[in-house]
């Protein structure tokens, strides 16, 4: 199985309100056959740090089942119950075995502790299929991924791809959203 370059996306939300608009981007995207959606979860954060998690339903239940919370399984949530970690270890022990190290403290990204408390997130895990030959094409030249990562709209301003009022207004959006 080919499987395309994999991006878990946070985005933050000041109430667990998504009216549905997020589950139908992510079932229009799903159609495209440009990204697959893999797993997406709604996550909410009361103000004493006690978390309430949601699938957000854009799978069908034969591929949940199937999948489980792969989100779940990646960031440690433990959603399929002391079951799903059971079997998260023993996949996890399996590649340490075989000499892979799956995590390791300085990779560790702790995106539970990033949600603030008294807010919500929509975790998206994205495989992007577009880039599956761009990824065997870079792979066959003898290419590796150093980084990557989403540029600021603020930094777009300084190669010419938005205005300085685009891109104020986008940041100001952020950061009004962000402390509400």
């Amino acid at each position: 199985m080919t499987i395309g370059p994999v991006q878990l996306i946070v985005l933050g939300f000041p109430q667990p309100n998504f009216h549905g608009q997020i589950v139908a981007e992510l079932e229009r995207l799903r159609e495209s056959d440009i990204v697959y959606v893999i797993d997406a979860l709604a996550v909410h954060k009361d103000d004493a740090g006690e978390i309430e998690v949601l699938h957000l339903h854009n799978i069908s239940d034969e591929e949940a089942v199937e999948l489980g919370s792969k989100i779940g399984a990646l960031i440690g949530l433990g959603i399929e119950g002391e079951e799903g970690m059971f079997a998260g270890a023993e996949m996890g022990a399996e590649a340490a075995a075989e000499g892979f190290e799956v995590f390791n403290e300085e990779t560790a990204w702790d995106v539970l502790e990033e949600i603030p408390d008294g807010t919500a997130a929509a975790l998206i895990l994205l495989e992007h299929r577009w880039a599956i030959p761009l990824r065997d094409a870079v792979m066959s030249a003898g290419g590796f991924r150093i980084g990557d990562g989403f540029i600021s709209p603020l930094d777009l301003v300084g190669i010419g791809l938005l205005s300085a009022e685009e891109a104020r207004d986008m940041h100001e959006q952020d950061l009004a959203t962000a402390q509400s």
